[in-house]
This record gives structure tokens, C-alpha cells and sequence, in this order.
């Protein structure tokens, strides 16, 4: 799907109001922080603000353009094979890793199982229920029978591939993160902290698993080849992608272009999870989330999407979280991966709630938020290229 240009106007820099609740302590117009900010409230995008949407043309139509792009200017993409043909390249795993292939297929298709670890946890049980309800198969969210021959079609897409990491990441600086929110608000960015942590957010997973992926090594360099989950659904046109920002953003978590529109959200508090449905009310994606807590619920009710606010900065007011002591100084905080709202704000029309990235994607469905919606980087990128100023949204319980 093309990406649609529907943003928070920061001309004159984004103002930021009173917000309050999630836990994972974002705001929209930030990023994400570290794990010590879990808990900050949401950032709340004022008035003043301007949206506006650009239309897209649908998903049918996207793909000739999605196949148009030349895939091998990303050296990352990923190269699938054709029905019935071997993946061609690289060394052959070791391992056949059947819940990891079920993973990067049924994230390809928009069922995403949050982090692709190979493991059998609430996300992938998530997913495969998106995917059974989806092809109209018993709603079971298990790797079942029925769910295996549902998905055999794309067998032959390994549930790994070796990569090389490619010279231009050796022109990025990582380094650590401050404890002080004062010394983090004097950074001009919140990146990554480490090569390995960049490696794991561009392929969906976690250190660790790369680490299993590889012998046990943790750290890697330019030109180094690396295993990593087969994450696909990645090519991008940049020919739709004006924000040029956001275009290296998408590259950099593995997001492609190609995305369909999402006419209505929902929300469910006690199954953890996000679908997305198209115009024609099919279920289009569904997504693990966190959502709220005892002391900041989700706001159950009927909204709409306002906007989109990409690689948003954070403005933190200590007034607006429970857990924070108001002596605390107020700080405004730069964007990035490791800001507390990560990569994107989805704006919603119940004031001072969004839906967003986090730092912390192995957290998602196992924490709690200050009220608002959170999803891995990866997947709130995802997300954000579905909706428009159209997109209903429900929370319910």
C-alpha cells in the first residue's frame, strides 16, 4: 500500500498538551525511552496541531507497485521464493524452527506475533487466532492441524536467513542512555544503544535471539553476515514516502510500504489485542498490544483516528502521572526507538490517548500502560501506514 501522508504538522514544532496514562510512559510528539520509563504518561498532541490525509489507492492496486520497486537497493530485504521453488542463497539453517517459520509467515500476511522469537506465547496464540478467523477456521490459537494446512501454501519461506550488516550502519553511533531524564532532554537523539539492539529491532526479535540464532555471539560489526528471522513484507518505495525521515525509519524496522487501509479498529482489554478491519469489514491485521492499568484504564468507548505524528519527541509533565512525584521537573525529551511513545503517535480523538511504539517490544502483552495503546515499533509503524482521518476505533473490555 502506498504510505499515506496524514500527520501531526510540526512546522513550528509540536506543541504538547496535558496528557495523561501509559505506562510505558509515552506521549505523542515522542519517542520511546528505556525501560526505567515504563510508566510515563501519554504525550498529548495539542489543538493547534494540524491533520490532514492524502488519499491512497487500495491495496489491489499497490502491489504492481510494491512489485516495481527494486527490492535489491535494500541490502536486508528479503527474498522470497516463488510458490513451489526453494529459497535460493545463503547457508541453510541448522534447524527446521517450525513455530519461527509459522512467525515471519503470519506476520507477512498481517498477523503479527509481536516479537519473532520461535517461542509459543500470547502473541503468536494472537496471531494464529487473526489468521484462523481470517480463513474462517476454528478459532483455536494453536499451530493446529487445520492451521498448518492453512499455512502450507508458504512452506518453502525459511524461517531464517544470513544477512550481511551492511557499511552504512558503521556510521551510526551508539551509545548508552542516561538514567536522567534532564541529561537525556540535552540528546539530540534517543537511538540505539548497540549494534546488536539495531539488528534486533530491523529483523522483529531480541538479542538473545540472535544470540541463539548464532552461536551465542552478541556482538557483530560492518560486513559481518548474521542469522536472523526471515522477516519479510519489507520492500519499500520510496516514491511514496515524502517524509524522508519516516522513509529511513520504515527501512530501518524492516516495514514495507505496501499496507492496506483500515476502515475500523478494535480494541480488547482482556484478550490483548488490536484487529484491524478493511472497508469490506474484513480483518485485515491483528496486532498483541498493552493496554492500560488499574490506576490508568483504557478508555472503553467509540473514537476515531485525528492523526499521525512520526518519529515524535516527548514532553514530559510530572502533574500528569500518578507514579511520578510532581516535584519532578518538567522535560521535553528528542525523539527515537528508545523514546517512551518509540517510533510513531497515532492521535485519537479521546483527548490526551494514542496508540504508539515502545522501547521496551518484549514488554508487549506482559505490561501494563498509563491507558494508552502500545505495540512494538515495528508493528505501530505498520499500523500507522493502515489508517486515515476515517479509521473508527473501539476499546472495549
Amino acid at each position: 500500500m502506498p504510505y499515506r501522508e496524514f500527520r501531526i504538522d510540526h512546522a513550528t514544532g509540536p506543541a504538547i498538551v496535558s496528557a495523561p496514562l501509559c505506562k510505558q510512559r509515552p506521549w505523542p510528539g515522542v519517542k520511546p525511552m528505556r525501560a526505567m520509563f515504563l510508566g510515563l504518561l501519554c504525550l498529548v498532541l495539542p489543538a493547534a496541531c494540524t491533520f490532514g490525509t492524502d488519499e491512497r489507492e487500495g491495496a489491489e492496486e499497490a502491489a504492481p507497485q510494491a512489485e516495481a520497486f527494486q527490492a535489491g537497493t535494500d541490502p536486508l530485504a528479503s527474498r522470497d521464493p516463488a510458490p513451489g521453488e526453494t529459497a535460493a542463497g545463503g547457508t541453510p539453517d541448522r534447524s527446521p524452527r517450525p513455530v519461527m517459520q509459522a512467525q515471519v509467515v503470519l506476520e507477512r500476511l498481517g498477523f503479527a506475533p509481536g516479537v519473532i522469537d520461535r517461542r509459543e506465547g500470547l502473541a503468536f496464540a494472537n496471531a494464529l487466532k487473526g489468521f484462523q478467523e481470517a480463513r474462517g477456521l476454528p478459532v483455536t490459537g494453536k499451530l493446529d492441524d487445520a492451521s498448518r494446512a492453512g499455512l502450507v501454501k508458504w512452506a518453502n519461506i525459511p524461517a531464517t536467513r544470513v544477512v550481511t550488516i551492511p557499511s552504512s550502519w558503521g556510521a551510526e553511533t551508539f551509545a548508552p542512555i542516561p538514567d536522567s531524564m534532564a541529561a537525556q532532554a540535552e540528546m539530540a537523539h534517543i537511538g540505539y544503544t548497540s549494534m546488536v539492539e539495531k539488528l534486533a529491532e530491523r529483523f522483529h526479535t531480541t538479542p538473545e535471539v540472535l544470540a541463539e540464532l548464532n552461536f551465542g555471539v552478541m556482538h557483530f560489526t560492518v560486513g559481518q553476515e548474521v542469522r536472523v528471522p526471515n522477516v519479510g513484507a519489507d520492500a519499500i518505495d520510496p516514491s511514496v514516502v515524502d517524509n524522508k525521515e519516516w522513509l529511513a525509519t520504515l527501512r530501518s524496522l524492516g516495514v514495507g510500504t505496501a499496507q492496506p487501509d483500515v476502515a475500523r479498529i478494535i480494541v480488547d482489554e482482556s484478550e490483548g489485542w488490536l484487529k484491524a478491519f478493511d472497508g469490506n469489514g474484513r480483518l485485515a491485521a491483528m496486532f498483541t498490544v498493552t493496554t492500560g492499568s488499574r490506576h490508568d484504564p483504557l478508555p472503553i468507548g467509540d473514537w476515531q483516528v485525528k492523526g499521525v505524528a512520526y518519529n515524535p519527541p516527548f514532553a514530559f509533565d510530572p502533574e500528569l502521572f500518578w507514579d511520578v512525584p510532581d516535584s519532578a521537573e518538567r522535560q521535553r525529551l528528542p525523539p527515537g526507538p528508545n523514546g517512551p511513545v518509540g517510533v510513531v503517535w497515532i492521535d485519537l480523538t479521546k483527548e490526551h490517548y494514542g496508540i504508539h511504539g515502545t522501547p521496551e517490544p518484549q514488554a508487549i502483552g506482559r505490561s501494563e500502560s498509563h491507558g494508552c495503546v502500545r505495540l512494538t515499533n515495528w508493528d505501530a509503524a505498520r499500523l500507522a501506514l493502515m489508517v486515515s482521518g476515517r479509521t473508527k476505533v473501539e476499546f472495549r473490555h
